[in-house]
């Protein structure tokens, strides 16, 4: 296998991220200016490796983007083939982001996909909106995440309309390849490709202003001041 400097590149960084929290991120996301601080709002963790239960997942986004049942899209255009299930088409080394439309009570992951999308090489998944089969999801040993449950299937109100397109949740935009941060404790967080190395650059600063922060709270300084002290310069 032949490991390109920018694949080295990218193992590195995710090792060091590896060693913050999602709240971490997220200030470094809003220091630069990303929309929402990468922040996905209101998923939770249904599936979680027993060896993990504490650590951090984190790998490429790859994204599913799920219409109402009996509409049509202008945009992005259908490109899920009819004659193809959308989780046989699973990224591999990828997160994969399941966007279904809002307010709709069916799940669009259920045990069957979620078991297919682990044998293509999925990561793990994270769904803007519901699932179910909560023991089969489990199973699967993947890290799943979701806002919600249900225990009806995706064909009573969604359908499969496009993937590897943008996403927009809520003010955070996911594009496919962007780096997708799952943190247990925290949350979850998406990092533009583009600003990965300024993450990386900018936490250990970050961090360190903060632990100063936290030592003079402790010692008795105000917040206000302690913010200005030490945060004040960065």
């Amino acid at each position: 296998m032949v490991h390109t400097k920018a694949a080295e590149s990218s193992q590195d960084s995710v090792s060091i991220l590896r060693q913050y929290t999602a709240c971490d991120i997220s200030d470094a996301l809003l220091r630069l200016k990303v929309p929402g601080a990468g922040f996905l709002a209101d998923v939770d963790p249904y599936s979680q490796p027993e060896a993990t239960d504490a650590t951090v997942t984190i790998a490429p986004a790859s994204t599913v983007l799920f219409a109402p049942k009996g509409v049509t899209l202008e945009n992005p255009p259908k490109n899920v083939p009819s004659d193809t299930n959308w989780s046989d088409i699973t990224e591999p080394g990828t997160i994969v982001i399941l966007k279904q439309p809002d307010g709709q009570r069916n799940a669009v992951c259920g045990g069957i996909m979620a078991l297919r999308m682990k044998v293509r090489g999925a990561k793990g998944i994270v769904t803007i909106g519901r699932i179910r089969d909560l023991e089969e999801l489990r199973s699967t040993g993947l890290p799943i995440w979701a806002r919600g449950r249900s225990t009806v299937g995706a064909g009573a109100g969604s359908v499969p309309w496009a993937v590897q397109v943008p996403l927009e949740v809520d003010g955070t935009i996911i594009n496919p390849g962007d780096l997708v941060f799952c943190d247990p404790a925290n949350g979850v967080v998406v990092i533009p490709q583009g600003k990965v190395g300024d993450v990386v650059d900018l936490l250990p600063k970050l961090t360190a202003a903060d632990d100063r922060v936290k030592e003079a709270v402790a010692s008795g300084m105000s917040v206000h001041e302690a913010f200005k002290t030490h945060r004040g310069k960065l």
